[in-house]
């Protein structure tokens, strides 16, 4: 069961970066209030949300 939450962290983590720097990249070309930033933006929150549940003490 613990190697399932590791993975399953691991891979989180690797699309929270990936995410991280899509938004970063679009939010320095189209800006910081555009709505694709603003959609990733949100997307990243919602990962960075459920990671913090899963890994709850």
């Amino acid at each position: 069961m613990v190697q399932i939450q590791e993975n399953s962290n691991k891979i989180l983590s690797s699309r929270i970066t990936h995410l991280r720097e899509l938004m970063i990249l679009i939010g320095t070309s189209k800006g910081l209030d555009s709505v694709e930033t603003l959609k990733y933006s949100e997307e990243l929150d919602k990962l960075i949300f459920q990671f913090q549940l899963q890994n709850r003490s």
